[in-house]
């Protein structure tokens, strides 16, 4: 007897390569669009880092200030002529006009004086700035050289001037001035450095620098 033959099946489908080739293709693809983006973020996150950093040429710039620096104060020079300035001491105000000097005589063809060197006169026009009324009196008042003598006014010679001096024993109301002479009698040829004006001869006094 010959054994019967089983039921027939049909041999195993072929698997489809083309199918297989784009599965893979499409598989390549989606990787490297995969890879792509990766780089791109890489690259795009680089470029924002850099662009919050502060440059290197703006951090190593030096900071300035928007507050202007105050100007340097110019040192005061000392006054070396106070010819036309006012000068105080106590109630007077005292503003030597003009100097005069190698004046050999004083007074008039009557009376008169003749100096032993010769006579500086210092015009100074003195005001009353207090509320009673002082003496001016030229005897109060000091003259000093470069050399640092000083030289009492001549009081004979201030009394021949009479009313042109106005310097001795001045009676001088308040807010009231006068326009006084006072004579001093120097060696000739002197170098005055200053004048010292007193309200009083009990007053500190004030320096009036001058230059001849």
């Amino acid at each position: 007897m010959h054994p019967q033959p089983g039921p027939y099946l049909p041999p195993p489908p072929k698997k489809n390569s083309a199918a297989k080739g784009c599965l893979i293709a499409a598989a390549a693809g989606f990787g490297g669009l995969v890879l792509i983006g990766a780089i791109g973020a890489a690259v795009g996150g680089a470029g924002d880092s850099g662009s919050a950093a502060t440059p290197p040429a703006a951090a190593s710039a030096p900071q300035h200030s928007t507050t202007a620096e105050p100007a340097k104060k110019q040192a005061k020079k000392p006054v070396v002529n106070g010819i036309g300035r006012e000068y105080r001491d106590g109630k007077f105000a005292f503003t030597v006009t003009k100097v005069k000097k190698g004046v050999r005589r004083v007074g008039n063809e009557y009376v008169g004086r003749t100096a032993q060197g010769r006579f500086v006169l210092v015009y100074v026009t003195v005001v009353n700035i207090g509320k009673e009324a002082r003496t001016f009196d030229s005897s109060s008042q000091k003259l000093t050289d470069t050399e640092g003598r000083q030289f009492d006014a001549d009081s004979e010679a201030t009394i021949v001037m009479g009313d042109e001096s106005k310097a001795f024993l001045e009676n001088i109301n308040p807010g009231n001035g006068v326009h006084g002479i006072l004579v001093f009698d120097l060696p000739a040829g002197v170098s005055l450095k200053s004048l010292e004006l007193h309200d009083s001869p009990f007053s500190g006094g004030v320096k009036v620098p001058l230059h001849s």
